[in-house]
């Protein structure tokens, strides 16, 4: 169908959600770029570090349980509201710590209302793009957890230089309450939405589902006992808990393994490796969603384009495990750019997932779960990074330990994969009873 004559208000979602997600990476990831820095004044050892992060996984655990069974009962605009408002408060209010217990605190904040972003995005994807659409604006929407990380170097160096660490973190914070004016203004449901012409919400709604999106769609709830007692919530369960840390890794190390390794100063530099990083990884988000998007607009099964896409994504994670044969750190940016944007192209593929085998007003539910599952990893795999690092650097080589970390990234992906295709070899969409 012609998008020109159906209409595009759907891509204009689309967009807001992939602003909003740029806005939730670039708070979340201000902490690890200023690492350097709170070392010095705080006196952290990696260790230290590893705790903290592990109060924001354990919050945003926590926050996934909530916000998934939340959005699913309230809806995205009034879930998303909620989400942004929370955690834009706590971003800014990392610049009254005085402590690691005040950092803490602010990141256990931070965590719960970041953790409503993915259900709310996902489920208003649902809402509002058919099947064969989907994986391609969950990439570009996941795309703004890589445009986070670009822009967020140069910007936090730049304030943090001009202004200090506290203005870094006030500045970034408030981004998202200008986000939210935008928000009120453009979303509704394709249902209420004056902008949405009658041959675009026919388009939307042209998977013939089960459950057909209507006036009672919104309000039809599902046990999330239930939901455990079903392999497909498994396979996501997996998927998530085994890859989701890897990305954390990432996001949070990163900046401290460039500079260790390579003797990098990344604020003289205003963070240009990991811009490349994430640059690389952006095309892979949008990539990996048009992948398997495309490959259904072929005409292959959507259970066949979701699992080829994703095992060439679980294969392409591997190579990270030579960065330890190389001593020129832009080859190893490009490894690493390479897993990172893998990892991406994978998440626009596993996040789709859910819209494909259960009904849109499960999505919530079941994405707050998985990703439940990918904080309780990441609460985990920090302590053996805080404490991996912590012993080879007392030996006098931290970068040993990083390369054992490396190999542990390079094997997650192709495990989750067998994981899932055990518990969903072809993806059934599920058929659930109404309570």
């Amino acid at each position: 169908m012609n998008s020109t004559k159906t209409g595009n208000y759907r891509w204009v979602i689309c967009t807001l959600l992939f602003f909003a997600t740029t806005i939730n990476y670039i708070d979340r990831q201000v902490i690890g770029l200023l690492k350097g820095d709170l070392e010095i004044q705080f006196h952290w050892t990696e260790s230290d570090y590893s705790y903290i992060v592990i109060a924001f996984s354990a919050a945003y655990a926590l926050g996934l349980l909530l916000f998934g069974g939340l959005v699913d009962k309230i809806g995205s605009k009034l879930g998303y509201t909620i989400s942004l408002i929370v955690w834009s408060v706590a971003a800014m209010a990392h610049a009254l710590a005085k402590s690691t217990l005040g950092f803490g605190i602010a990141r256990v904040a931070l965590g719960l209302g970041e953790s409503g972003n993915f259900p709310s995005a996902i489920k208003a994807t649902a809402e509002w793009f058919p099947k064969k659409e989907r994986a391609l604006a969950t990439g570009i929407f996941n795309a703004g957890a890589n445009l986070g990380p670009v822009i967020a170097p140069a910007l936090v160096y730049w304030i943090a230089k001009v202004q200090g660490w506290q203005s870094a973190f006030i500045w970034t914070g408030a981004i998202g309450f200008v986000w939210l004016i935008f928000w009120f203004i453009l979303y509704d449901t394709p249902a209420k939405s004056k902008r949405v012409t009658k041959e675009e919400y026919a388009y939307i709604h042209s998977d013939n589902e089960e459950h057909q999106p209507g006036p009672d769609a919104e309000t039809r709830k599902i046990s999330w006992l239930k939901l455990f007692t079903i392999r497909q919530t498994w396979a996501f369960v997996f998927g998530k808990l085994l890859t989701d840390p890897v990305w954390w890794f990432f996001l949070f190390w990163l900046p401290s393994y460039i500079s260790s390794a390579f003797n990098v100063d990344m604020k003289a530099s205003y963070g240009l490796p990991i811009i490349i990083i994430y640059t690389m990884v952006s095309i892979g988000s949008i990539g990996g969603g048009w992948l398997s998007s495309f490959l259904i607009k072929k005409g292959w099964p959507v259970f066949k384009a979701r699992k080829t896409s994703m095992f060439l994504f679980a294969v392409l994670v591997v190579p990270i495990m030579l960065t330890k044969y190389t001593s020129s750190m832009w080859v190893a940016v490009s490894l690493v750019g390479l897993a990172a944007a893998a990892h991406q192209a994978w998440s626009a593929n596993i996040f789709t997932t859910v819209s494909d085998m259960f009904p849109k007003y499960a999505v919530s539910s079941v994405v707050g779960i998985g990703g439940m599952a990918g904080s309780i990893g990441g609460m985990l795999f920090p302590l053996l990074v805080g404490s991996m690092l912590d012993h080879y650097k007392a030996l006098g080589d931290v970068n040993v330990g990083y390369n054992i970390l490396f190999i542990i990234c390079g094997f997650a992906y192709l495990l989750a994969w067998v994981i899932m295709h055990f518990f969903a070899p072809k993806m059934e969409q599920v058929q659930l009873k109404d309570n």
